[in-house]
């Protein structure tokens, strides 16, 4: 069962070394093309105007109670889990480069050529396919092992510590954080809720996909 997942697999694209500036050509595919898939589907909540992501909740809420911007408090939140992966034991890698850079990129495109639904049920019916599409490329950027962003490597430095499966442990994650950024003042809509709960099920069926089909 997908929600017991307790590692990262390993196929055979998967790179050795997390720490790799050389992978083979297939890994290097599947990496872009995880994280093609997790920044659109990032792009699509953001557009189906449900809510935004957890940690936007949480950069919203700190943004309330200090003179910066959310930009900003976002690159602090992103440097604040980095620094959280020392003890964790969590190497970087160019995926975790590649991880800010195409994902970023895909929601500016998301955002400027994908319209809105016009009802509540079709932005409903988008904002849990974006949880989905995230959870998928989540769980194919993953395996190639070439480096988790923060948020990711947060996720896996945490369940190899705990022994938790993958599913309950971003769970974890994904809720606490929207509910210290609704503490703060934060907005959450039901597409903040689809994510937080949702997330953690959908990147450990990524990674069961990855494993059973893409080997």
């Amino acid at each position: 069962m997908f929600l017991t997942i307790k590692k990262i697999p390993k196929v055979s694209w998967s790179s050795d070394e997390t720490f790799n500036l050389k992978p083979k050509l297939s890994t290097l595919f599947f990496l872009c093309f995880g994280l093609t898939l997790f920044g659109l589907g990032e792009g699509l909540l953001i557009v189906s105007f449900t809510g935004a992501s957890p940690w936007s909740v949480l950069a919203q809420g700190i943004s309330l109670n200090v003179n910066l911007t959310i930009g900003t408090i976002t690159l602090l939140i992103s440097i604040g889990v980095l620094i959280m992966w020392i003890p964790l034991s969590q190497k970087f890698g160019m995926g975790t480069i590649f991880n800010a850079l195409i994902i970023a990129l895909m929601i500016d495109l998301c955002v400027k050529f994908v319209p809105t639904p016009t009802n509540y049920l079709s932005q409903l019916i988008l904002a849990v396919i974006s949880v989905l599409i995230v959870g998928i490329g989540g769980g194919i950027y993953l395996v190639s092992n070439l480096g988790a962003g923060p948020r990711d490597g947060l996720m896996i430095g945490l369940q190899k510590k705990t022994g938790l499966p993958i599913a309950l442990v971003r769970a974890i994650i994904e809720i606490s954080v929207v509910s210290i950024g609704w503490y703060l003042g934060g907005t959450v809509g039901i597409g903040t809720l689809l994510f937080a709960f949702g997330i953690g099920p959908c990147v450990a069926l990524g990674l069961y996909l990855v494993d059973k089909i893409f080997d």
